[in-house]
């Protein structure tokens, strides 16, 4: 690798919804490229980026995978994602990994659900954004419909780059073509409308085509389009058929060309400092010559080789044998093999450049989102974190074989490392596991990787509601913990106000406590010992949240003050401070989306309706369903999933998304708080 090469590298994501075609693509792309020496079917399970056994079972993508290919010289990185709802946290994760994304939409069903999504969170995060239409080889199609679609939805911005003709047989590129047959619209005024949106981004250019009427060169035209697509002013449209072919030279020539290398593309969002807020904003330099920056938006626990953490260099040189820094970590470690992954193979290479995606194996400390680096000069450097949906479907899971408990909680903290919307929790109360994700589907694919791959067969059942607690007014605690039983004592005296902050805000620690009143080596276990009563709740048992603790005084003793003192007696403080602020308790409520055939479609408003749910919209989709929003309790979907299957013969499938927290129905708090027995004393 020479210092030039970043110039030659392009990084692509595949987003768009399940069934799209974005894994048939890629395989096309490696087989157009030579990567492969033939295209894999899904439907046969020997796909490079389908590798997962459980991938394989079930027929479509749980995870992003990462391969490579080159063409022209230059070397084009593209991230396979799973399209469906409940594994959008790998598809989310992965745009960290890209510059620009590929948004597939299969030219049979139009713009779906995770489509529309993301969509937006690319732009959201800087990513210069194309759309591909897949499957233009298929029968029926109304293609002008689907344009006036996606520009009606996503903006007129989105333009014609290519045009399919021949019936879906081959694609004409239209920068270089104002004349020629398609199968829909007009070439020339396309043609025409494309070089119209970019000459506005050059008031040179724009100037000269208006004096001497002559179209620019494509190469004159190669930086306005740059400009145009990192400012969202573009968003190119172009056709394929990954199953024939049709396309696929034109997109490639278009990633080679068009698409931005690490240079040209927009800066990731990194920021120095331990609170986002209050942060400075940090440019990394795609120089090979600068410290090392690399960011993890992957980690693998790989059965053979250990856990690995895939990463995205954005500045300098990561050599193998380097030593590299974990974010504000003091110790080093050192990179003893180097690789770059094509699916399910790890290639060991010696360097990596800015913009180049590798990994490293075996570093227990590298976690998601982590951020690598060679100085300590960049120890506070984090990039802008992602909108990731909250965990809200749960399965509480018990083991049926003795001596499997401690092995579980392993297996599933694996499995939480490598996927940030799925979470593990440990309810003492009432001794039940609960496993957190994103949708039913979600939670099935875990449970048969538990059962495949970790050989764990599991009970399960229906776990509690995750209710929360916050309150609604102001109050203030006192405690004093003394404790004497013949040698040193225990003493500590905390005083404090409790007082709610809106809802979502999380939690707030004070310290306005003067005059060394408390002293300082103290405030580290008033604050542990107000952590211990949010976790315990005082309506239900619940965790609190979205309040502010401010301590304004206390006492010590100079022989007798003792750290437990100081914790026992803030817990204390804060439990009776949050039971005279008006406590409540509150349910999750979320907004659910149910793909359904049109004949089922009143049955199921009934039911969700029935259910304390609220119809906020439908749309009419292709094949003859239905698309139903809504918004509803949690804790109504307990058995959703066969309540659909029986209300739509089997055809139905649903997703959810966290929307906000709401306060119970008053009978409601009366049952879960006559179930709860507080412990407020334990001197």
């Amino acid at each position: 690798m020479n210092s030039k090469a970043s110039e030659h590298i392009r990084s692509v994501v595949l987003v768009g919804h399940g069934a799209v075609g974005k894994t048939t693509l890629a395989e096309s792309l490696l087989a157009a490229t030579g990567a492969i020496p033939s295209r894999g079917a899904v439907e046969k399970g020997n796909t490079v980026c389908d590798f997962d056994p459980v991938e394989k079972q079930l027929g479509h993508s749980l995870q992003s995978a990462i391969v490579s290919l080159q063409q022209a010289g230059t070397h084009i990185y593209l991230i396979d994602t799973p399209g469906y709802p409940d594994f959008a946290g790998q598809a989310l994760g992965a745009l960290a990994g890209a510059d620009t994304a590929l948004v597939v939409i299969s030219a049979q069903t139009g713009i779906e659900l995770s489509t529309e999504r993301m969509f937006h969170q690319a732009g959201e995060r800087g990513l210069c954004r194309m759309i591909v239409i897949n499957k233009i080889d298929a029968d029926n199609l109304d293609l002008s419909a689907l344009v006036e679609d996606i520009r009606s939805r996503f903006g007129p911005q989105c333009l014609l780059l290519d045009l399919p003709t021949a019936h879906g047989q081959e694609v004409v590129e239209l920068l270089g073509h104002d004349d020629g047959a398609s199968d829909f619209a007009s070439v020339a005024v396309a043609h025409r409308a494309l070089l119209d949106q970019l000459i506005e981004e050059d008031e040179d250019l724009l100037a000269r085509y208006l004096e001497d009427g002559v179209e620019p060169s494509g190469d004159a035209l190669h930086a306005p389009f740059e400009a145009a697509l990192r400012s969202g002013h573009l968003i190119p449209i172009l056709f394929v058929s990954a199953k024939t072919g049709a396309g696929l030279p034109q997109l490639l020539d278009v990633l080679v060309k068009l698409a931005p290398n690490p240079a040209e593309g927009n800066p990731p969002a990194f920021y120095k400092g331990d609170v986002p807020a209050a942060a400075q904003a940090f440019a990394a330099q795609p120089d090979a010559s600068a410290h090392v920056l690399a960011h993890v938006f992957k980690v693998v626990m790989d059965p053979f080789i250990g856990k690995l953490g895939v990463f995205k260099v954005h500045q300098g040189t990561l050599r193998k044998d380097a030593q590299l820094f974990v974010g504000s970590g003091k110790r080093p470690f050192k990179v003893a093999h180097l690789y770059q992954l094509q699916g399910k193979d790890y290639v060991e290479v010696d360097a990596l450049l800015p913009g180049d995606i590798g990994a490293v194996a075996k570093v227990d400390e590298i976690e998601w989102d982590a951020v690598l680096h060679d100085s300590h000069d960049e120890d506070q450097i984090h990039l802008r974190p992602l909108a990731l949906p909250q965990p809200m479907q749960g399965l509480a899971v018990q083991t049926q074989r003795k001596g499997d408990e401690q092995r579980l909680f392993e297996v599933l903290h694996k499995l939480e490392l490598e996927d940030p919307c799925f979470k593990v929790e440990r309810h003492p109360g009432t001794n039940e596991t609960v496993i957190r994700g994103l949708g039913d589907m979600h939670l099935r694919a875990k449970l048969l990787r538990l059962q495949q791959q970790y050989k764990l067969e599991l009970a399960t059942s229906v776990p509690q509601i995750a209710y929360i607690e916050t309150i609604t007014g102001q109050a203030e605690g006192h405690c004093r913990h003394k404790k004497q039983s013949g040698g040193a004592g225990q003493f500590g005296e905390v005083m404090l106000r409790v007082e709610p902050l809106a809802r979502g805000a999380g939690f707030e620690f004070v310290d306005v406590v003067k005059g060394g009143a408390i002293p300082g080596v103290f405030m580290a276990a008033v604050e542990k010992g107000v952590h211990q009563a949010l976790a315990e709740g005082v309506v239900a048992g619940f965790p609190v949240h979205d309040l502010r603790v401010t301590v304004f005084d206390g006492k010590t003793h100079a022989v007798d003050g003792k750290e437990v003192a100081f914790i026992a007696a803030a817990r204390k403080a804060t439990l009776l401070a949050m039971r005279e602020a008006r406590p409540i308790v509150l349910e999750p409520l979320v907004n659910i989306e149910v793909i359904s055939p049109e004949s089922a479609m009143g049955d199921l408003t009934g039911d969700l309706a029935a259910k304390r749910g609220h119809i906020t919209g439908s749309q009419a989709r292709a094949g003859g369903t239905v698309s139903i929003s809504g918004q509803m309790p949690l804790a109504e979907l307990g058995d959703y999933q066969g309540r659909l299957k029986s209300l739509t013969g089997g055809q139905g499938s649903y997703s959810l998304v966290f929307s906000h927290y709401a306060p119970v129905s008053p009978e409601t708090q009366q049952r879960l708080a006559s179930a709860f027995k507080p412990q407020l004393d334990d001197e």
